[in-house]
């Protein structure tokens, strides 16, 4: 079993620290936590070992699980790849660009691997369909949630909209050509509310809403191809898969048949894949166990983070 250590015990941490000691992949060593309170009350309370500083942890493990705010990631991660301990951190990447693609360097130099917690590739709604998206042409996100002070240390861009930039991007296979955007500031200093259109060198546009401020949560993502319309529901952990064939000759009295100006005959069937329940936390960092121990790519990797995030700020740059 590959060692584990997590950085970062506050509500997520908390999460991976459980997650990571019912694994039967990883051996949890322990964690480090900035505030010593903080540290002192998870060991008192979980009975993980917490260490006293971040060097001592990194030491101790074959993989850190970087669990921290987004401004600390880019200095854990370095510590941790240049004593050549595969890393595990949370998303976004890092604060800037400059400091994700050092990262992908330092990985390379000191071969080891890494993986960018996007969790919402292993959402089960989504791998239920991910494979009959092909070439969608027009896209649509919402990513709502009701306000909570965790995250605002960062624009609502990189806090909720970055997880369907990487799904976006993982499913159109094509080069950003265009970003239009706006955002929002209402309670945080930075934007509560956003929204950003992506336009792809085949065509394809996206448009992605995102906010921190709603009355209510949604997470739902819409895809539309040439031959159906795929929804994604992350939040309820349902999809959908809408298509339209040739009416067959003798079709159901109860079918949905579509007629064309031209007097073309459509009929629309309806699909409800089936979404096995997971824990998508537990998924994402036992695929990267997967991908250390069969030296395979990692399901999302640095450069996946890294292109999110990428575009994540030229959405900001046009606010």
């Amino acid at each position: 079993m590959l060692k584990i250590g997590v950085l970062g015990a506050g509500h997520l941490g908390k999460i991976h620290l459980k997650l990571a000691n019912q694994s039967n992949k990883y051996d949890l060593v322990g964690f480090y936590d900035a505030n010593k309170e903080n540290a002192k009350k998870v060991s008192e309370e979980f009975g993980y070992k917490a260490f006293n500083t971040i060097s001592e942890l990194i030491e101790a493990v074959d993989v850190v699980d970087i669990v921290t705010p987004t401004l600390s990631h880019f200095d854990c991660a370095t510590e941790a790849i240049e004593k050549r301990k595969h890393i595990f951190i949370e998303k976004p990447i890092t604060k800037t660009v400059e400091e994700a693609e050092k990262i992908r360097d330092l990985v390379k130099k000191h071969q080891v691997k890494g993986q960018v917690g996007h969790v919402e590739r292993f959402n089960p709604a989504f791998t239920a369909v991910k494979n009959l998206i092909n070439q969608p042409m027009f896209i649509e996100t919402h990513r709502l949630a009701e306000f909570n002070p965790r995250g605002t240390d960062v624009p609502v861009v990189l806090d909720l909209m970055i997880h369907d930039i990487d799904i976006i991007l993982s499913v159109v296979n094509s080069k950003v050509k265009n970003i239009h955007a706006s955002g929002v500031s209402v309670i945080s200093d930075t934007p509560d509310i956003a929204n950003a259109r992506i336009e792809f060198e085949n065509g394809c546009v996206a448009n992605l809403t995102a906010s921190r401020i709603s009355m209510k949560n949604m997470r739902k993502s819409r895809f539309f191809q040439k031959d159906a319309y795929i929804s994604v529901d992350f939040l309820e952990k349902k999809s959908e898969v809408v298509r339209m064939k040739d009416v067959p000759e003798n079709p159901d009295e109860f079918a949905m048949i579509l007629q064309n100006a031209e007097g073309v005959k459509k009929q629309i069937y309806f699909e409800n894949p089936d979404v096995k329940p997971n824990n998508a936390i537990l998924d994402e960092l036992e695929a990267f166990a997967d991908a250390i121990n069969n030296n395979a790519k990692p399901t999302v990797t640095l450069y996946d983070g890294t292109k999110a995030l990428k575009v994540a700020q030229q959405i900001i740059d046009n606010f």
